[in-house]
């Protein structure tokens, strides 16, 4: 059974697009249990090639490009509109892999390694000269990551080993956990979509400094702080992760610019459960004053209070995992439904919290009222 986008009923394979696209955009289906390899090859190509192909891993979809080479970092940065001085992660298929890529492996790097690769944890090292500074955002580091999903790993090793790949949306604009959103910011400008189906996570990976003194987080993930100490003992976190952007060049993605968005005005209230919704109720009378679409962002024990136009829950209140993998599809929800006004609850940062709070903070540009 396809799926549909736009007039395009997708069972195999087919070509999407737009007036004003710029490259024909052919979109493929994927099954993970019965993966195409005369399909992946050809995705491989398209890399090999220099040309862009967006894929799904166990995190979010990602927008992959030959990490190797300078003009391929370059159109991810252009089909993304995003500033060339935002890091690429590059994606390893293979442990081998690593050495060619970074000056040393440090053993704390191994010990991770061996725990959370593949999975959802990107780590930062001193990178070796076969990195192009396009890839790294000018830096002398390398963010790498060796995704579990298996797709994602028989593209890597069809492309040549080493694909640099931020997330597949235009830039700013939150994640996407489905193909059909890759569709709607990447269609006409890459030359291959790979649809997957939903992503298991939903959150992008936990990235790790291991340039620093000490190991640092510098940006939330599903592998927590909790369970890199078990592993290393100590980890550091950046200070800047829950705070405002900072000016400083980023060391990797999402430290520095607005991410995350959708297009109504989103603010988080925080603070005890009664008076957030007190308050959110009599800030959405207001707006209905102004003939303002609004919406809430709440869990399925809030949902009911809600006086709003729409009402997003992320479900259960204490499954972290569920709310994770379900953020990104519902802040897209609302830009599909044209909400002007959005309030979120805010959430609890224990655990993978923490990553929904970087998230949501993020894509609130820091507006937070506390009641």
């Amino acid at each position: 059974m396809g799926n549909t986008y736009g007039d395009c009923t997708v069972s195999e394979w087919c070509f999407v697009g737009g007036k004003d696209r710029q490259v024909n955009t052919k979109l493929i289906r994927m099954d993970n249990q019965h993966i195409d390899e005369t399909l992946v090859r050809e995705a491989g190509n398209i890399i090999k090639n220099g040309g862009l192909v967006a894929f799904p891993t166990e995190t979010v979809y990602g927008l992959g490009g030959d990490a190797l080479n300078p003009q391929s970092s370059e159109k991810i940065y252009a089909a993304k509109g995003r500033p060339s001085d935002n890091p690429l992660i590059v994606h390893i298929a293979d442990m081998e892999a690593l050495g060619f890529i970074v000056r040393e492996i440090p053993e704390s790097a191994r010990k991770l390694a061996k725990m959370f690769w593949p999975g959802p944890l990107t780590m930062i090292f001193h990178k070796s000269d076969m990195v192009p500074k396009e890839t790294t955002g000018g830096l002398d580091t390398v963010a790498v990551r060796m995704p579990v999903h298996p797709v994602a790993r028989e593209l890597i090793r069809a492309a040549g080993g080493y694909i640099a790949a931020p997330s597949a949306n235009r830039s700013g604009k939150p994640s996407p956990t489905l193909a059909k959103y890759v569709t709607e910011d990447m269609d006409g400008r890459i030359e291959m979509i790979i649809d997957g189906g939903d992503v298991e996570i939903g959150l992008e990976s936990t990235i790790v400094d291991l340039t620093s003194k000490e190991p640092t987080i510098l940006r939330p993930g599903y592998i927590t702080r909790q369970m890199l100490e078990e592993v290393l003992n100590e980890v550091e976190e950046d200070g800047t992760m829950m705070r405002a952007d900072s000016g400083q060049a980023p060391k990797a993605p999402g430290m520095k610019y607005r991410h995350y968005a959708p297009k109504g005005d989103l603010t988080i209230v925080s603070g005890d459960a009664g008076r957030v919704t007190e308050y959110i109720n009599a800030r959405l009378a207001d707006y209905k004053g102004e003939n303002k679409k609004t919406g809430v962002i709440g869990t399925d024990i809030s949902m009911a209070a809600y006086y709003a136009d729409v009402c997003k829950s992320v479900g259960n209140p204490h499954d972290e995992k569920m709310i994770a993998r379900r953020l990104y599809r519902i802040l897209r929800e609302l830009d599909d439904e044209d909400v002007e006004i959005i309030f979120a609850e805010a959430f609890d940062t224990s655990g993978i919290g923490l990553a929904i709070m970087n998230r949501l903070l993020k894509a609130a540009g820091h507006k937070v009222v506390r009641v």
